[in-house]
């Protein structure tokens, strides 16, 4: 469920979209004004927004009343797994249960797809609290590092079993 008063949950919208469009210049943006806030460059395992744009990756974005908040990707790694990218919600609009919207509908785009199992690297600085602990309430552990990643005392790798 979201925080949102009543009238803000019916004017808001999830769907695939094209990272490259127009009006999500400013999500972008923050995302990576974020990801090099605290973050050593070596550490940043964002996807440049073209690289969005592929068949193995569905790019989620939430509008409200047609604006867009928040964005979100999945990333098929491997038959039966997945990878979580690019979860960003701008940051005037925290606090109302959009992060959780965005990752409930990116586990649901891997139950559709199949998948057995998503996973995800995040950061260990403090601004990343909020974020692991909304994956640790989704049921994420931790586990090691997956696909091309190699440890690194800046990341927290985590996984869910679908």
């Amino acid at each position: 469920m979201s925080d949102l008063p009543g009238d803000a949950q019916s004017r808001l919208t999830m769907a695939v979209e094209s990272p490259m469009a127009d009006d999500l210049t400013l999500l972008f943006q923050r995302h990576t004004a974020d990801m090099h806030a605290d973050t050593p460059p070596e550490s940043i395992h964002m996807l440049p927004r073209e690289s969005l744009i592929s068949p193995v990756i569905d790019f989620c974005v939430l509008r409200l009343g047609g604006q867009p908040v928040a964005m979100g990707a999945l990333k098929t790694l491997s038959p039966g797994h997945g990878e979580l990218k690019s979860m960003h919600v701008l940051a005037e609009h925290r606090g109302q249960g959009l992060s959780r919207r965005m990752l409930e509908l990116l586990i649901g785009r891997a139950r559709a797809k199949g998948l057995d199992r998503v996973s995800l690297e995040t950061g260990v600085q403090p601004t990343f609290v909020a974020a692991r602990g909304l994956y640790a309430r989704a049921g994420f552990m931790e586990c090691p590092p997956f696909g091309d990643y190699r440890a690194d005392p800046n990341s927290v790798f985590m996984t869910l079993e679908l």
